[in-house]
């Protein structure tokens, strides 16, 4: 099978957009199949990054980005429309080469080739990770690109249950979607308490309590309020360390926030980490604390469970929905409400443990690589075999 994905990002970015069209891609050619890409040129390449570049499984059509085609615009005048016809020009080989088209997320790149996918009679696999749900509004007075491409997938997936309700309830409801939870990589592996103190000295830190944060820091991040809350927590355990994993625009404005609360000598900020540090991390902690205000599956949490870490996150979907999937190894509390955090992370620390058997076993069953790779590949399968006969028979697509 020849498997184009469509996406905004690629590795070494590290957005969920990013990394899923990577893995899978990378799963599908050691299967045998092929696969090449449609995609906006990685930061590095844009000389906004230090990493070196990754090695793609397959070919990458490069297309300009949504913040250069607005420039483009400003400069020369050059019209959205002429940036979604670059974008044509650019897609169009690979599009027809391929068998099945995966767009994911949304935005001029993902919207636009998946209705040249449409027309090219390509079926399309659309994946969705949140924010296009969350902040969906459908627009009445000019063209709804977004929208006409979902309604015109043959398949659209979504990260969690509460996604796909919250599609159906803007009235985005369909019969061919699904949920398709975001994989756990292998690195990710349950430790026991022997272990985790190993994991807690390998990485130099003495500390009684460990605290894990991985995020971008950004607003929506919540760390913010996870720093306010460790001041709380000092009090009670004042031999505590938390350890926030990510970069972004907001590291000095939460080394302020840390120097305010009185805890700038209790926080590390490790910076962006490659998934063998980040698995030492989870391992290590006490606990995994997401204060996020805003997430559909977080991956950074189900990879935490993976190491026998228990979590604690906000109350929103994502939080709520890993709390009924993973019962009290997931502890939910109000959003921006860091004294009900810091006594949920007391509370933990009092009585501090690993993660239930059952946790692991359905991380296992249902997370690991090779079911994810099995769901997605069911659904490539179908939609082609659909397509195929609806063009061998005539019928109206």
């Amino acid at each position: 099978m020849r498997i184009c994905h469509v996406t905004p990002h690629l590795p070494p970015d590290q957005a969920a957009n990013a990394l899923l069209p990577f893995h899978l891609g990378t799963w599908a050619v050691a299967d045998g199949d092929e696969v090449s890409y449609v995609a906006h040129a990685p930061r590095q390449q844009q000389g906004r990054s230090k990493h070196p570049p990754v090695a793609l499984p397959g070919p990458v059509a490069w297309v300009p980005t949504h913040q250069e085609a607005h420039g483009m615009a400003r400069a020369l005048r050059v019209s959205a429309a002429t940036a979604a016809l670059a974008i044509v020009r650019a897609a169009r080989p690979t599009i027809a080469w391929a068998d099945v088209v995966h767009v994911h997320s949304n935005g001029l790149i993902a919207e636009t080739t998946a209705l040249l996918a449409d027309r090219m009679d390509k079926p399309v696999v659309l994946t969705l990770y949140g924010t296009e749900i969350w902040h969906y509004a459908p627009r009445r007075w000019r063209p709804d690109f977004f929208t006409r491409a979902y309604r015109r997938a043959a398949h659209v997936t979504f990260y969690s249950h509460g996604l796909l309700t919250r599609a159906t309830e803007l009235g985005l409801g369909r019969r061919d979607a699904s949920v398709v939870y975001p994989p756990v990589a292998p690195e990710f592996t349950y430790h026991d308490e022997h272990a985790q103190a190993e994991a807690r000295a390998a990485l130099g830190y003495r500390c009684r309590h460990l605290l894990v944060n991985v995020k971008r820091l950004h607003p929506l991040a919540g760390q913010r309020f996870l720093i306010e809350a460790l001041g709380e927590v000092v009090r009670t355990h004042p031999d505590t360390r938390l350890v926030i994993c990510g970069t972004g625009a907001l590291l000095e404005e939460l080394k302020s926030v840390a120097r305010a609360q009185g805890v700038e000598g209790h926080v590390t900020f490790a910076g962006l980490l490659d998934n063998a540090t980040i698995a030492r991390y989870d391992v290590a902690a006490d606990a995994f604390v997401l204060h996020s205000l805003l997430e559909a599956c977080p991956t950074v949490a189900l990879e935490a469970l993976a190491t026998g870490t228990p979590v604690i996150s906000a109350d929103n979907p994502g939080g709520l929905e890993l709390r009924e999937l993973f019962g009290f190894d997931v502890t939910v509390v109000p959003r921006e409400n860091p004294l009900a955090l810091a006594k949920a992370i007391v509370q933990m620390l009092d009585g501090k443990r690993r993660t239930h058997p059952h946790t692991s076993e359905l991380i296992e069953r249902e997370y690991r690589p090779a079911a994810v790779q099995a769901q997605y590949r069911a659904i490539y399968e179908r939609v082609v075999s659909v397509r195929n006969v609806d063009i061998g028979t005539g019928a109206p697509q």
